[in-house]
């Protein structure tokens, strides 16, 4: 599968082609954003255009990722001129560990189902229509604008204000808006959704605000996933050591919606469809520390990796020392 990096050396960026163990780097080209919106207006496809513009300069892939090389990752997509049009989204309960999870974070005494549990089976009825029709709509949530998006390397924080943090081991659609509104579809990339699950458990109208945390992904984007079964690793190091670590499967096969119904359902809105626009869309879990007990620590590495998307994404947790104080809004009337 071809896979892409974005790279940062000071101020100035490019695109790279991983070509194990090396990168191989484009010619007039510092975004992959700005190689997707090529594309659309030649009309060709992203691979065709990245390769017609590769050149015989090459870096250290092992370098590079280990932080050892005057050039560093970026997340591999972000608008290169303003982060607010970069949206970050995701469907959630579209796993069945995602399901049970939220099942035991809220259930009631009796034997009745949790709404969570009841728009989980909603799905597997509805989440996969026939051609031409819509399915049911899946759970939708929103974690924020390009802001929120750390790469390879980068720190996820628990803020002040939270009540913990949790990775989300999860592959995101990535998404570009051509010029007419069409959305197009540049590729995937593993991720670390990061949530705050212990504020999400108190309950779970909690889960707009719980959602509202910075993320990760890459290093690497995939231009020509096979999203059907994908196998994924978690790990949580702790001082050096394993203190957990977990697996399950994702991808169209795993999941109660279909690939083409969540894309529906999240461009159906006209504002999903501006054109310019980046869209980051994160397709659930099927694993999360939080559901075996574990509490993160400042200083913990979460570690995803998912088969075929290149290397493993590391993000080290960053506890915010800060107290939190009102807020305070001044009147301008």
């Amino acid at each position: 599968m071809t896979r892409l990096v974005q790279i940062k050396k000071g101020i100035v960026r490019r695109v790279a082609l991983v070509e194990e163990p090396h990168l191989r780097v484009l010619d007039g080209c510092n975004s992959v954003y700005e190689l997707a919106q090529s594309a659309i207006k030649e009309r060709v496809k992203l691979i065709e255009m990245a390769r017609k513009r590769l050149t015989g300069e090459r870096l250290d892939y092992d370098l590079v990722y280990g932080g050892r090389s005057e050039w560093r990752l970026l997340p591999p997509i972000d608008h290169p001129d303003e982060c607010s049009r970069c949206m970050i989204s995701g469907t959630g309960l579209t796993h069945l560990g995602s399901a049970r999870d939220r099942q035991s974070m809220h259930a009631v005494d009796n034997d009745d189902m949790t709404d969570s549990m009841k728009m989980f089976h909603w799905g597997k009825d509805g989440g996969r229509p026939a051609p031409g029709e819509i399915g049911i709509a899946p759970e939708w949530f929103y974690k924020g604008t390009g802001a929120m998006l750390r790469g390879h390397g980068q720190p996820l924080e628990i803020p002040g204000y939270a009540e913990d943090g949790g990775e989300e081991a999860e592959i995101a659609g990535i998404y570009v808006i051509a010029p007419d509104g069409s959305p197009y579809r540049v590729g995937m990339a593993g991720g670390n959704e990061f949530s705050d699950h212990r504020f999400e458990k108190k309950n779970y109208l909690n889960l707009a605000g719980s959602k509202l945390r910075t993320c990760a992904l890459g290093p690497e984007l995939v231009l020509d996933p096979e999203f059907s079964s994908v196998s994924a690793k978690v790990r949580i190091d702790r001082e050096g050591s394993v203190l957990w670590s977990g697996g399950f499967r994702t991808g169209e096969a795993e999941m109660c919606h279909s690939l083409r119904n969540l894309e529906h359902h999240h461009f159906k809105f006209e504002a999903h469809r501006r054109p310019g626009d980046v869209h980051v869309h994160f397709f659930g879990t099927d694993c999360l520390s939080f559901g075996a007990g574990i509490h993160l620590q400042d200083g913990d590495v979460m570690e995803v990796v998912f088969e075929g998307f290149g290397r493993a994404l590391r993000n080290p947790v960053h506890v915010a020392k800060s107290t939190p104080t009102p807020i305070e809004v001044s009147s301008l009337g």
